[in-house]
């Protein structure tokens, strides 16, 4: 029999905590090949959160608490996946919020997906089937829906639509590989870390509907500018996509200077000089994208993996090449060659980024 571990982290959830744990222990009796373990980490809250806990563990075994300093909920998590880890050793575990508004009616479903083969499940409120309630303020809306489309693009990660949801099962393996990297995070930076760096992991990573409550009881412990800031930092740290935007800015000055200096300085054909431009940018690129945008699938500098995969990105970039050259001398025969940096600059934002990150993703880095 497998075991899961649901860690709820609280503070001042006096109100709710003991209804949250019923439901769980409701939920065991309805499921076969799994045994739950409850571990409550809570933040020293002074409404008695800690005291009801207790009471509980003495009838239920199942339950355990941990009592940490109130240091967010990054923290409150990596206390209470440590102490899981180490003394119940579970299979699974689970996150999910101690205020209610995450129905524990649907860890089954989630364990369900874990006996598929997947390795983290989130709960999404932004796929079919899931929601957020109705009479949220417009600018609480605002805030979680384009808060998880700027990471989800900043990232680059489309298959993931709930970076910050609080309702997740995790294998163990993965919490084991990553956790020591989470330490620097808190507050719901550190769930979109969580995601970010199991994914880059290889882990499986699928999502369940989830209808979102909102809390009937106390207050939100949402700090939004923190939140905003922390996530602004992280993206351009952690974002594979940002660092190969900027490489290919970076590709784009040199492209763009040597190609000034044939056709405006020297007077080479278009053409010629697009290729050669281009060329020269396509190989900074692959230096850089190597060692920064993709360092976490690092090539190996070995002639049997180094070489194939030079000339593979040689080859997959000649159609970046074709393209370029091609569309930048239509529009040159079309328009007037007076604006060549136009046609260049359309072609390299709508075609050419869209059409490398993908094929560099599938056939040079592609993960393992």
């Amino acid at each position: 029999m497998k075991s899961a571990v649901i860690v709820i982290p609280t503070y001042n959830e006096a109100r709710t905590i003991e209804t949250l744990i019923t439901g769980i222990l409701d939920i065991q009796k309805h499921i076969s090949g799994w045994h739950l373990e409850i571990l409550v980490v809570d933040s020293h809250s002074p409404d008695g959160t800690s005291a009801i806990v207790k009471r509980l563990t003495k009838k239920y075994p199942i339950i355990h608490l941990l009592e940490t300093k109130k240091e967010g909920l990054g923290k409150a998590y990596i206390a209470g996946f440590t102490y899981a880890i180490e003394k119940l050793d579970p299979y699974v575990l689970f996150e999910i919020d101690g205020d209610l508004s995450h129905s524990p009616k649907k860890i089954p479903e989630f364990l369900g997906k874990i006996e598929e083969g997947t390795d983290f499940v989130i709960g999404s409120r932004y796929i079919k089937g899931g929601s957020i309630p109705k009479d949220w303020a417009l600018h609480r809306k605002l805030f979680s829906v384009l808060g998880n489309v700027i990471v989800r693009f900043g990232l680059m990660k489309l298959s993931v639509s709930d970076w910050t949801s609080g309702f997740r099962a995790i294998k163990k393996w993965i919490v084991s590989d990553v956790i020591s990297e989470l330490e620097d995070y808190s507050g719901y930076v550190f769930q979109v870390a969580l995601v970010d760096k199991a994914i880059k992991r290889g882990a499986k990573v699928q999502e369940v509907p989830i209808h979102f409550i909102d809390r009937q009881h106390g207050v939100s412990k949402i700090n939004s500018a923190q939140y905003i800031v922390q996530t602004l930092l992280y993206i351009p740290a952690n974002s594979s996509f940002f660092k190969y935007v900027v490489v290919g800015v970076t590709g784009a000055v040199l492209d763009y200077g040597i190609s000034y200096l044939f056709i405006e300085q020297l007077r080479w054909y278009i053409w010629l000089s697009t290729l050669i431009s281009a060329e020269s940018a396509i190989i900074s690129n692959f230096v850089l994208n190597n060692f920064w945008s993709f360092s976490h699938k690092k090539l190996e500098p070995k002639k049997s993996v180094y070489i194939p995969k030079f000339i593979k990105f040689n080859l997959i970039s000649s159609g970046a090449l074709l393209i370029q050259a091609g569309g930048v001398q239509l529009g040159a025969n079309l328009f007037g060659a007076k604006f060549w940096w136009v046609y260049k600059t359309f072609i390299i934002a709508f075609v050419i980024i869209p059409y490398s990150w993908l094929l560099y993703n599938k056939i040079i880095w592609r993960d393992t």
